[in-house]
C-alpha cells in the first residue's frame, strides 16, 4: 500500500497503522530488550561467577569470534551478502594488535641474546638485521589502535568497491572471499621473516607495560570483551531500526527494486561489507589480548567457514541469536574434541545440518516454531539421513562382493532405525517403511 504524507510531513490518521500494529511492535521492542538484559547479566554475572578462570577465559575467546557474527548478521542476514572470508579481517585486527605487543616485548634488554637485538626473534631467526618499515608505525599504541579498524576497512572497501560496483554477488562472491582468505593466508605463510609464518606472533606479555598473562587480567579482557560486544549488538540494533536498516532488508529481497528507486546498490552493499570487516577486526584484536597470539590458523578458509556456521545456527536475522549460536558451536567443539577426539569433527557436522534442517531460521527462530514446522524439519531431516544411507548402500552394492553384502545390510539397519525414531514400523524392508510412512501422512 502506498502511503502519500501531508504538506507538514506528518502521514494522515487513515493511513497510520492501527493499534494492533502498534501493539505488536512495542512487544516486539520490549522483547528484544528483555532478551538483551538477559543475555547481559548471562555474559557480566553468570559466567564469571560460575566458572573457573580457565573456563571463562575460553568463554572469552567465544566472545572475540561472536564480533564477527554480529558483522555477519547485518552483512549476510540483513544486506544478503554472504562472505566466506572474514577470517581476513578478523586475523588484520590480529596481527595489527600483535605487531604493537611483540615490539613491545622486543625492547633491547629482552633480546639482548640475539644476534640482532631490539627486533622480534622470528625475524632474527631469519638473518634479518634491521626492523621493516612497516613494522616500525606500530610501535606506537595510538596508531596500532587505529590500524585495527582502518586496515580491514580498507581492504574490505577495495574489495566491495571493485566487485559490486560490477554487480558480482550472490555465490561469485562468496567464493572471491575465499580466494582473497586462501591468498592471505598463504602471503603470511610464506613470509615467515616478517610475519612468523606458520606459527604466528607468540610470546605477547605485556600491553604499556601491563602484564596480560596473569589471570586476573584475562578476567578483566573478559570483562571489556563483554562489555565490546554488548555495545556493537546495541549499535547493530539502532542501525537496523533505521532507515539504512530497513533500506538492507530491502536490498536483500529486491535488489533491482531498491536500484530502479534510485539508491546506488553499490554503495550500501559496500557500507555492509564494511561494517562487518570492521566488527570482525575488532574481534580479531581482543583475540590476540585474550589468547596471547596470532597466526594465519585464523585467517584462512576453515576459521572463516567455521564463523558463518555460527550465524545459521544462532539465527542469520538475530544479532543476540547469532551470539548464542557462536557460543553453542565453539562450546560443542571444545567439549566434542575432549571427549571424542577422533569423532568431533563429524559431530560438529551433525549438530549444524541437524539444528539448520529442524530449525531453518536458526535459535533465534525456536519462539516461532509450531508442532507443524518442528514435524516438518524433523521429516527433511529423516529424508536426508535415508537419501544419504541408501546412496551409499547402493555405490557399495554396484562393487558387488562380500564388502558390499556388509554395506547394504548396515544401510537397511540404518533404515530402520531412521524409520523407528519416524514412528513407522520396525520392519527390514525399506519399502514396506516408506508405504508406512507415507500412510501416516
Amino acid at each position: 500500500m502506498s502511503v502519500t504524507t501531508t504538506a507538514e510531513g506528518r502521514i494522515p490518521a487513515t493511513q497510520q497503522p492501527d493499534g494492533g500494529m502498534r501493539f505488536m511492535q512495542t512487544v516486539r521492542d520490549r522483547r528484544g530488550t528483555l532478551l538483551f538484559i538477559l543475555t547481559a547479566i548471562l555474559l557480566l554475572v553468570v559466567f564469571p561467577v560460575a566458572m573457573s578462570n580457565f573456563r571463562l577465559n575460553l568463554v572469552g575467546k567465544y566472545l572475540t569470534y561472536a564480533f564477527v557474527s554480529v558483522g555477519l548478521v547485518i552483512c549476510w542476514g540483513y544486506g544478503g551478502i554472504l562472505s566466506l572470508g572474514q577470517g581476513v579481517f578478523f586475523g588484520l585486527g590480529g596481527y595489527c594488535m600483535a605487531m604493537f605487543l611483540k615490539l613491545e616485548a622486543s625492547d633491547p634488554i629482552s633480546t639482548k641474546i640475539q644476534s640482532t637485538p631490539g627486533i622480534p626473534d622470528f625475524m632474527d631467526w631469519n638473518q634479518i638485521t634491521a626492523l621493516p618499515m612497516f613494522w616500525r608505525p606500530f610501535k606506537s599504541l595510538l596508531f596500532s589502535l587505529g590500524a585495527i579498524p582502518l586496515l580491514p576497512g580498507l581492504v574490505a572497501l577495495v574489495v566491495g568497491s571493485a566487485m559490486f560496483k560490477r554487480r558480482v554477488g550472490g555465490v561469485y562472491f562468496a567464493i572471491i572471499t575465499q580466494a582473497v582468505a586462501s591468498i592471505l593466508s598463504i602471503l603470511i605463510i610464506g613470509q615467515q621473516g616478517y610475519t612468523g609464518g606458520v606459527n604466528g606472533i607468540t610470546d605477547l606479555r605485556t600491553l604499556h607495560g601491563w602484564d596480560i598473562r596473569s589471570d586476573s587480567a584475562k578476567r578483566l579482557l573478559y570483562y571489556l570483551n563483554a562489555v565490546l560486544l554488548l555495545g556493537s549488538v546495541y549499535l547493530g540494533q539502532r542501525m537496523l531500526g533505521s532507515k539504512l536498516g530497513r533500506l538492507l532488508v530491502a536490498l536483500r529481497d529486491k535488489e533491482e527494486r531498491v536500484r530502479f528507486s534510485g539508491y546506488d546498490v553499490a554503495n550500501l552493499k559496500t557500507f555492509a561489507f564494511v561494517f562487518a570487516a570492521v566488527m570482525a577486526a575488532i574481534g580479531g584484536a581482543m583475540f590476540t589480548l585474550q589468547v596471547g597470539f596470532m597466526s594465519p590458523s585464523f585467517v584462512g578458509i576453515v576459521p572463516s567457514i567455521e564463523m558463518v556456521i555460527g550465524v545459521a545456527v544462532g539465527g542469520r536475522i538475530s544479532l543476540l541469536g547469532a551470539i548464542y549460536g557462536t557460543l553453542l558451536v565453539n562450546f560443542a567443539k571444545t567439549y566434542f574434541s575432549e571427549r571424542f577426539p577422533e569423532l568431533w569433527l563429524y559431530l560438529i557436522g551433525a549438530l549444524f545440518i541437524g539444528v539448520v534442517m529442524v530449525f531453518p531460521n536458526g535459535l533465534a527462530g525456536l519462539r516461532s516454531v509450531t508442532g507443524v514446522s518442528l514435524r516438518d524439519g524433523w521429516r527433511r531431516l529423516v529424508r536426508a539421513v535415508r537419501g544419504a544411507t541408501g546412496a551409499s548402500a547402493r555405490a557399495a552394492a554396484a562393487q558387488g562382493g562380500a564388502g558390499a553384502t556388509v554395506e547394504v545390510s548396515t544401510g537397511g539397519m540404518a533404515m530402520v532405525s531412521v524409520g523407528q525414531l519416524e514412528g513407522g514400523p520396525p520392519d527390514d524392508d525399506a519399502a514396506e517403511a516408506r508405504r508406512a510412512e507415507g500412510g501416516s501422512r
